[in-house]
């Protein structure tokens, strides 16, 4: 069996009684989680929803996330994450373009509409059916004139559901990139692009079942970046995923007290917000005795960040890239070597990069020359869904071309100097 629900699976036949999602005062061990998830396969598979049928959600960073995301996949449907940002305009292109069947949305929260903007872009698509409402007050009524509650519909579920089987080559998620210039378009994941790409945990951050990691889950789960090195490389491993629906310094520097986080992804504004909340009521040390990895993604760490958090933490910062169309590892600072200030590291292991020309042509081995950097490995998306020429024109043979211009040195290490194409990080 292929399926990428398999990380939960198997993990929750080892591991029953180990923790995997903590938020708040609510810690669910994995054979909860198993078992909710169970719950909402039961549900899609009762509303008709069959393998390979797309299953869209708006989801912060909470349980309910996890447990959707894989409760579709064991039904051998796809999930499509949206952001949880979207306007009800953009939800509904994202709900049509994807052909979604069935969608589940989070209430939101003051000022982050994400229930109501889900409901009114759900309502402008005719192919979606079923609608689900996700609501912190699950005891409340549901409104004769409005959505579904989530909560009544999957507690009349059973919490056992044998997953569906997949090919290694079905599309497990469907992931929007957004750019600046035309609509956001689908890249489709395999079950085995995005399996492989967590099982990198081993090699790339010494990841190991035996002592399990503590994962703070800060980067959006609805993101490549999150969503497999995070939730997916935490479960695969056994670990443990705290969650946090948005980054706030002190909340978060909370939670790696009191969790005893061993494992940090961010983006480098995370990085700058943790230091600037460091002041004498923090037990920094009582942090850096935890602290096993820190990982960063998404733009370049200053320098700076990276002596400052050495020095405070005794922890090096590793540096990665990669893009949804990736899965999205594609290389990362080698593990126990120094840091090298400005650069994406190095191939991951199963992944070759070049710098290319517009011809695909690759350049000459030359560390000051630039080229468009082009990727190959177990990664690499399907293609873009429904848009055959956008593929053709990004996947030459097993080869994607990234959209970005680098430039690699004598040693290896790769550096970003400029995008190729503008994209937007929302």
């Amino acid at each position: 069996m292929s399926n990428l629900a398999s990380l939960l699976d198997e993990t929750t036949a080892k591991y029953p009684d180990r923790v995997a999602i903590v938020f708040g005062d609510t810690r669910l061990t994995y054979a909860q989680v198993d078992g909710a998830a169970n719950q909402v396969a039961n549900l899609l598979v009762s509303r008709g929803i069959e393998p390979g049928d797309k299953v869209a959600i708006s989801i912060p960073n909470l349980p309910y996330f996890t447990i959707v995301y894989f409760g579709i996949l064991k039904a051998g449907a796809t999930v499509v994450p949206l952001n949880i940002l979207l306007t009800a305009r953009e939800v509904a292109y994202h709900l049509d373009d994807s052909d979604a069947k069935a969608y589940f949305a989070f209430e939101g929260a003051p000022g982050v509409p994400i229930g109501d903007n889900a409901w009114e872009g759900f309502g402008q698509v005719e192919g979606v059916k079923d609608f689900f409402l996700i609501k912190l007050d699950s005891a409340a009524p549901a409104p004769l004139e409005g959505p579904e509650y989530y909560a009544p519909l999957v507690a009349e579920q059973s919490p056992v559901f044998e997953s569906v089987a997949r090919d290694d080559d079905d599309t497990a998620v469907i992931l929007y990139t957004s750019g600046t210039t035309g609509q956001p378009k689908g890249a489709e994941l395999r079950h085995r692009n995005m399996y492989d790409n967590a099982a990198l945990g081993e090699s790339t951050f010494q990841a190991d079942e035996n002592n399990p990691d503590t994962y703070l889950a800060v980067l959006p789960l609805f993101h490549i970046f999150g969503q497999t090195v995070i939730q997916n490389g935490c479960l695969l491993y056994g670990g443990t995923m705290v969650m946090l629906p948005r980054f706030e310094a002190e909340p978060a520097i909370r939670l790696l007290l009191s969790e005893k986080v061993t494992f940090f992804a961010g983006v480098p504004t995370m990085y700058w917000g943790l230091l600037g909340a460091l002041d004498e009521t923090v037990d920094v040390a009582e942090i850096a005795r935890n602290l096993r990895v820190a990982a960063a993604g998404g733009a370049a760490l200053p320098g700076d960040i990276h002596r400052q958090f050495a020095e405070k933490f005794g922890v090096t910062i590793l540096e990665g890239y990669g893009l949804s169309e990736t899965s999205p590892v594609a290389s990362f600072s080698p593990w126990g070597k120094p840091p090298v200030v400005g650069s994406i590291g190095t191939p991951v292991k199963g992944v070759e990069m070049k710098l290319i020309d517009n011809e695909w042509n690759e350049i000459a081995d030359d560390p000051e020359a630039i080229g468009e950097i082009a990727i190959k490995g177990h990664g690499i998306m399907k293609g873009y869904y429904k848009r055959p020429a956008a593929t053709e024109e990004a996947i030459h043979g097993e080869w994607f071309r990234s959209g970005d211009l680098g430039r690699r040195d004598e040693n290896g290490y790769y550096f970003i100097v400029d995008r190729s194409k503008d994209m937007i990080i929302r």
